[in-house]
């Protein structure tokens, strides 16, 4: 199972336990990682995504879903989250 963020892309990152003695063995700091259910309003739907807790954060600080993925730069998201973007804005362009 991948321990990867939907959104933001935090991944495990590597370090080291150090104990008194001042030894060193690698260990893995991982996200926390949660499923979450999350409703976009623009896709009248919710989507499921393995989030963080600092994304889920984030969302509701931005005012929902398709205002976290509109307002953040194609750059900064992962390619999971660019596609829910691109659903997003044809969604919101008028038929015609």
């Amino acid at each position: 199972m991948a321990r990867r963020c939907a959104l933001t892309g935090k991944r495990p990152i590597s370090g080291n336990n150090v104990s008194k003695a001042n030894n060193r063995t690698r260990r893995r700091f991982l996200p926390n990682v949660q499923t979450a259910t999350v409703l976009s309003e623009t896709l009248g739907r919710p989507v499921r995504l393995k989030l963080s807790a600092g994304a889920i954060r984030t969302i509701e600080h931005n005012g929902g879903l398709d205002a976290y993925l509109l307002k953040t730069a194609d750059a900064n998201l992962a390619p999971e989250a660019r596609r829910l973007k691109r659903e997003i804005k044809k969604a919101q362009t008028p038929a015609g």
